[in-house]
């Protein structure tokens, strides 16, 4: 249910109505904006009569909510949600452009990598310390090791850094790290979710492999039900019946996604395909279509890289899409943050 406050409502009219919500077993999820604002309700609202609401001296108008997310709805928060990380911003208005290895294998090469994707332009780096993978035979990463030497790379440039969680047992290892990813495959890990929507950290929160969009917004409701509102989305391709590339980027998931919630939303071109000739086409794309920042891979010697070394561009080929991102964010009239 969703209560739309008058303009120039009392504040001590608005206190009595979040007070009666509450009594009754109610979570408040409060918008105020310039000109309106606007009271969620989450929890068992059947039994709330709407006429009385609507009578309140405060109140403008009460309406039902039909979708079952409702903390990331759109219509609960009208206003674009930007996150700030690390004094970088992340939302509508501000364009971020996360690159780095899938994997962080040596502190040579995080910090050669960090050290190129910055001076490129990129805001934020991204590595694989804990990696998940299809074959148990497969390199699963440094672990803890690996998010020493993002630690190591981030002081010696200075960019914030993004990195995969995969156990909630780890998550003493990532109090220095700036951004927590779920990926795919945790999607749906509802323990893994409930845990890091306790925590102050910002969420960066991929697409699952087969997944709705729904159930990707149900899946953020998990996080943002336990008071985290730092959510980043991933869109990073999804399974279909195409063989052509890795994965199927659903690039109609952006403006979908900014019509049904306030959160910001980035692309992964580098997952959603396994290509590197396609990186830079999609990254337009994804400018286009509204996205709030990129996710690329980039390796300094991909030919030799322990994971996803075919879908990793060169510092050198990143050097140039970012020529090209840079010019048609500004276009856009965004800021690179």
């Amino acid at each position: 249910m969703i209560i739309i406050l008058k303009q120039n409502a009392k504040l001590e009219s608005i206190k009595n109505l979040k007070a009666t919500m509450i009594a009754r077993g109610l979570t408040i999820h409060e918008s105020i904006g310039d000109f309106t604002g606007i009271i969620g309700l989450i929890g068992d609202t059947s039994k709330i009569d709407m006429a009385t609401v609507a009578s309140m001296e405060c109140v403008s108008d009460v309406k039902r909510v039909s979708e079952p997310y409702k903390a990331a709805n759109r219509k609960f928060n009208p206003l674009d949600t930007i996150v700030n990380v690390a004094g970088r911003k992340v939302g509508e208005g501000f364009f971020s452009v996360m690159a780095g290895p899938c994997s962080v294998e040596s502190e040579e090469q995080i910090i050669e990598v960090a050290t190129r994707a910055k001076a490129a332009g990129a805001t934020i780096l991204r590595g694989g310390a804990y990696k998940p993978r299809s074959s148990p035979y497969a390199f699963q990463g440094l672990k803890g090791d690996g998010i020493e030497l993002l630690l190591k790379a981030k002081a010696a440039t200075g960019l914030p850094i993004v990195t995969e969680i995969t156990s909630i047992a780890n998550i003493d290892l990532y109090s220095d790290v700036d951004i927590i990813q779920v990926g795919a495959r945790n999607m749906q890990n509802f323990d893994l979710l409930y845990e890091l929507g306790h925590s102050d950290k910002t969420i960066l929160l991929k697409r699952g492999l087969s997944s709705t969009i729904e159930e990707w917004l149900m899946s953020v409701e998990y996080i943002l039900s336990g008071g985290n509102n730092n959510v980043i989305l991933c869109e990073r391709g999804i399974r279909t019946y195409e063989n052509a590339t890795r994965n199927t980027l659903d690039i109609s998931a952006v403006p979908i996604i900014k019509r049904l919630t306030h959160l910001p939303i980035i692309i992964e071109p580098s997952h959603a395909t396994g290509k590197t000739w396609l990186v830079e086409p999609l990254a337009k794309a994804a400018i286009a279509a509204g996205a709030d920042g990129l996710m690329i891979e980039v390796h300094n010697n991909p030919s030799c890289a322990l994971c996803d070394g075919a879908q990793s561009i060169t510092p050198d080929d990143f050097d140039k899409i970012m020529v090209e991102v840079k010019r048609r964010v500004q276009f856009e009239g965004k800021i690179l943050s």
